[in-house]
């Protein structure tokens, strides 16, 4: 995992590619992806000192790029401390509650959102700005700029206090309430490919 991590120069190997040479057994591919998993996050830990609850939320957004996992996970350490990523951190718990809530019931999410059925002033803000700063973050995570896209995310903790200040998700009205479970489901999908960010442990 160290040599994944830290050899110079940098082996252009996933974890995904030691895993394919492994064996043509998937039983057997099975087992070294599991060992890959959690040599992994032994490393992240032990090696790098990261906290469990950052090295659950990297691990859950994906690590078959180990250099790629170790950026992330060092960019969410950054900026935890920070108290707009703290909220927007619990406010994502939050919303992966709701919609987990929602399926446990069967009420399910429209497909998209439709901004027309947008009523309130502080989702139609909430879906507007997440949208500019989803791009905003994937352009910079492209050149692994996590620290910054980070800071980014961070900014939408207004409007999504915002949102839950005035909205009601569960809406009376099923066609509101699908296209407000849209909204939440495709705000954590735009931010998922760091982070798991309701994974963070944040106080209160």
């Amino acid at each position: 995992m160290k040599i994944l991590a830290e050899g110079e120069p940098a082996l252009p190997l996933t974890l995904g590619d030691v895993v394919d040479a492994a064996s043509p057994d998937e039983a057997v591919r099975m087992r070294v992806e599991i060992f890959f998993a959690e040599r992994l996050e032994f490393y992240l830990r032990e090696a790098k000192g990261q906290a469990y609850d950052v090295v659950k939320a990297v691990l859950a957004a994906g690590a078959n790029d180990v250099r790629d996992a170790v950026a992330r996970a060092e960019a969410v350490t950054a900026v935890r401390g920070s108290e707009d990523f703290a909220a927007v951190s619990a406010a994502f718990k939050r919303m992966k509650n709701i919609l987990a809530q929602a399926a446990e019931k069967g009420i399910a999410a429209g497909g998209n959102v439709e901004a027309g059925l947008l009523r309130e002033p502080s989702e139609q803000a909430l879906a507007e700005r997440s949208t500019a700063v989803a791009e905003q973050v994937k352009l910079l995570s492209a050149d692994r700029g996590y620290r910054a896209a980070l800071e980014a995310v961070a900014t939408l903790r207004g409007p999504v206090d915002a949102f839950f200040d005035a909205v009601m998700v569960m809406a009376p009205e099923p066609e509101i309430r699908a296209n407000r479970l849209a909204l939440l489901r495709r705000v954590l999908k735009d931010f998922s490919g760091i982070a798991d960010f309701s994974e963070i442990v944040t106080a209160g």
